[in-house]
């Protein structure tokens, strides 16, 4: 891969990958103090829109006040969602080539369950497995204590966006190639969900790659995305979409495309009291946070602050939602704001940076190894079928 191979609308590999990382871990980080509450009451509470980093809802009672306690939300704190994001960048540091649904259980689980690191949200060094949701624990009981085929250990579990969360490096290992990064997005996934929730992680893995093509925009990620998307997953993208792009502005947008994705949301209206079919399987249905995000980055026309505060301000899963914007957004190369990116890593006490960097690194080895794997493969063939045009090759 060239320099001039790697640039899109001026930005390098390695810019798309850290706008694409750091914009998600930024996202994260603004939406977690109002993850849960409504456009209104978010308004309320803030006297405004939310514009920039936010203390947390309970201001200085948050290690008490329910339900958020004992987690420190807000502060430019990130949460579980780059928690597992940057996890999974060890994972292909160590692998260094594709992931599969066994590299999740072989390195990603140990990695959960033995090594401590700073958790901003506790303010303490602990085993990421303490911070996790029930989700992402079912990883360590299902692989670890249950030994089920990783390939099949999203069973039976519940339904959300808690494997789509942390996908964007699979995107961007297969950065411009959007059906290669659904595919090995899905089988990584399958270790962690199934249903729609596995399927929005491929397709939001497919997003990120889509949105590092040469020229790409969010009308460019929006369709490679419903090229592949299936099921309810794939009509309530379309749905969201077409309610997205009838909006000049975020703020306009915020109930309208609620009123979209609500009839394939299970959780229902009330997001503290999901329904009684909240989060099991369906193929008539879909996560709430893909549709959204991808809306809301098509809203901003691909702007990373507009679609990022778009997101914190739609409330319920905002963090979700903002960590998929993020990313989308940071890959199509539109800058994060610096002041956001600074003030988040100081507080979280993380290095934004070198995860980008490292995972670049590795996109460069995959994408070679892919190169002499289809090379292989094509010599392969040709013994196979003849030289074109022979007597050995048909149509």
């Amino acid at each position: 891969m060239t320099p001039k191979a790697e640039e899109s609308n001026g930005a390098t590999l390695e810019e798309r990958i850290t706008g694409a990382l750091v914009g998600a871990a930024v996202g994260d980080a603004l939406g977690g103090p109002v993850e849960g509450y409504t456009p209104d009451q978010i308004l309320e509470r803030h006297g405004g829109r939310v514009h920039g980093v936010v203390g947390p809802w309970n201001g200085a009672d948050w290690r008490t006040a329910r339900p958020i306690a004992p987690y420190h939300k807000g502060d430019g704190h990130v949460t579980d969602d780059t928690l597992m994001t940057h996890a999974l960048i060890r994972v292909y540091a160590a692998v260094r080539d594709h992931l599969d649904a066994y590299a999740i259980a072989e390195h990603l689980v140990p990695d959960l369950m033995t090594t401590p690191r700073w958790i901003p949200e506790l303010e303490a060094e602990a085993l990421p497995l303490h911070r996790i949701f029930l989700a992402e624990k079912w990883l360590v009981a299902r692989l670890h204590y249950g030994h089920v085929d990783p390939r099949e250990a999203g069973v039976g579990n519940i339904v959300n966006c808690g494997a789509a969360m942390y996908m964007a490096p699979v995107g961007l290992v297969n950065a411009a190639d959007p059906a290669g990064a659904y595919a090995e997005a899905l089988d990584v996934a399958g270790a962690h969900q199934s249903s729609y929730g596995r399927e929005a992680a491929g397709v939001f893995a497919a997003a990120v790659a889509a949105a590092c093509a040469p020229g790409a925009t969010a009308d460019s990620v929006v369709t490679a995305c419903l090229a592949l998307a299936k099921d309810g997953t794939r009509t309530a993208i379309e749905k969201v979409c077409e309610e997205a792009v009838r909006h000049g502005d975020v703020e306009s947008a915020l109930i309208p495309l609620r009123e979209a994705v609500a009839p394939y949301d299970t959780v229902g209206p009330d997001y503290r009291r999901p329904s009684l079919g909240a989060r099991r399987p369906s193929r008539l249905h879909a996560i709430e946070e893909l549709p959204v995000a991808l809306g809301m980055v098509l809203a901003a026309g691909g702007d990373y602050r507009r679609a990022v505060l778009g997101s914190v301000n739609y409330g319920r899963d905002c963090d979700s939602i903002a960590t998929m914007a993020g990313a989308v957004a940071g890959a199509l190369g539109s800058p994060v704001p610096e002041e956001w990116a600074k003030q988040v890593a100081e507080a979280s006490r993380l290095d934004l940076w070198q995860p980008a960097a490292t995972l670049t690194g590795v996109a460069r080895e995959v994408f070679r190894r892919d190169v002499e794997r289809r090379r292989d493969h094509e010599r392969a063939f040709h013994a196979l079928a003849g030289a074109p045009g022979g007597s050995g090759c048909s149509d």
